[in-house]
């Protein structure tokens, strides 16, 4: 039985020159699912891998109580300075308590190659912001001055908007803001442009007003953040809630990739049957231009069950190439590539895509279900064919 198989999928496969029309068919519609599904999901696993890297152990997000995100919160300077002297909160060397209040505001400026503005995250910090950041690192120019309009810009959000490079002025609220510095984090902060607190608050027209406090817990463990809104609910003069930075943005992650991953199972769905059906119909013909040399073979001792592991083996095979080749493909176009969507709050969120190894196994394992799915009627109805009605037809 083996030796039969093996025998007529060789002899299968050197015929398959003679068909190489209708084989491309099947590889380049393969190609375009897998290349499709590859490319949406690495645009959701570069916005996924974005946010998660947003975070520091140990840190917390201090937000209006019933807020969802910073966009939404609002706090005074008072509640700022209770969270800075509640329990649990982590000191620097000088006693200082490490917590940074900032005002996280949208403003407007247009992406590169554009006319009309978009929105972009403006972070306003305070001095221990930066402590709070430590993969906060400026490669270009130098941290903005207390007091003075300056912008110190993401790396991302200087690749995607226009004038965000160092020295340049742009306008903002009706005032001119200068670039002072680009800087690197890794992480969904590349994409925003920060400035000193009490800056934005007076450009803004929000004086003493604060988004969220970002402050660092003497208790890194998963039980800091519970411990320090414990504390934070037993005072009457705040309505606050408590959360880990990285929970925080895990919780980000999973509202803006759900959507995208929701989109690329649609389209590699619809497109998936579209190559099925491909499949269908360049395998029908291969088994309907190859009728008398079944039934030849099925005349000769060749046992059905060979048969359909030859169909079976080309339809795979083809699906394989056409999965390997969209997957090249999307690698090649896609991998590194960085972009710009809208995030939570509906400001941009730059990342880049990541086709990683497991998403190109999905992929493979999505082509060669669509090669067996679309081989195996073909298949089957070549082991059924009657070898005497065949080789009269043939």
């Amino acid at each position: 039985m083996l030796e039969q198989i093996l025998r007529i999928v060789v002899m299968n496969l050197r015929s398959l020159p003679e068909r190489l029309g209708a084989s491309f068919v099947i590889v380049i519609g393969i190609a375009g699912v897998v290349g499709v599904f590859t490319a949406l999901f690495a645009m959701a696993g570069g916005i996924e891998n974005t946010l998660k890297a947003t975070g520091t152990p140990g840190n917390v997000l201090v937000l209006r109580g019933g807020s969802q995100a910073e966009l939404n919160s609002s706090m005074t300077r008072e509640t700022v300075d209770l969270v800075a002297q509640a329990a649990g909160v982590r000191r620097d060397e000088r006693g200082e308590p490490l917590v940074s209040g900032e005002l996280v505001v949208i403003a407007e400026l247009p992406k590169k190659g554009e006319t009309t503005g978009a929105n972009i995250t403006l972070r306003g910090i305070s001095p221990a912001g930066f402590a709070l950041r430590p993969k906060l690192r400026i490669v270009e120019g130098r941290a903005f001055q207390p007091g003075l309009q300056e912008l110190l810009v993401g790396r991302g959000a200087a690749v995607q908007f226009e004038g965000l490079e160092v020295g340049r002025t742009v306008r903002l609220r009706g005032a001119d803001w200068q670039v002072v510095g680009i800087f690197e984090s890794g992480d969904a902060y590349e994409s925003e442009i920060h400035t000193d607190a009490a800056t934005a608050q007076t450009a803004w027209g929000r004086p003493n007003v604060y988004s969220a406090v970002l402050a660092a817990l003497e208790d890194t463990g998963p039980g800091g953040p519970a411990a320090l809104e414990a504390v934070l609910d037993a005072d009457p003069r705040l309505n606050t809630e408590v959360r880990s930075q990285i929970g925080y943005y895990a919780d980000q992650t999973r509202q803006t990739t759900q959507g995208v991953r929701l989109l690329g199972s649609a389209v590699a769905l619809i497109m998936g049957l579209g190559a099925i059906f491909a499949a269908l119909n360049t395998m029908y013909a291969s088994v309907s231009g190859r009728t008398r040399e079944i039934a030849t073979l099925r005349a000769i001792g060749f046992g059905p069950l060979p048969v359909v592991a030859s169909v079976m083996v080309e339809a795979m095979l083809l699906a394989l190439a056409g999965g390997v080749l969209g997957a090249i493909v999307a690698y090649l176009f896609f991998n590194g590539m960085t972009v710009s969507t809208l995030g939570g709050g509906f400001t941009q969120l730059v990342f880049a895509f990541r086709v990683t190894p497991d998403l190109v196994s999905r992929g493979l394992v999505l082509a060669l279900l669509i090669g067996f799915v679309g081989g195996l009627m073909p298949a089957l109805r070549a082991a059924r064919l009657p070898v005497t009605a065949a080789l009269r037809a043939g």
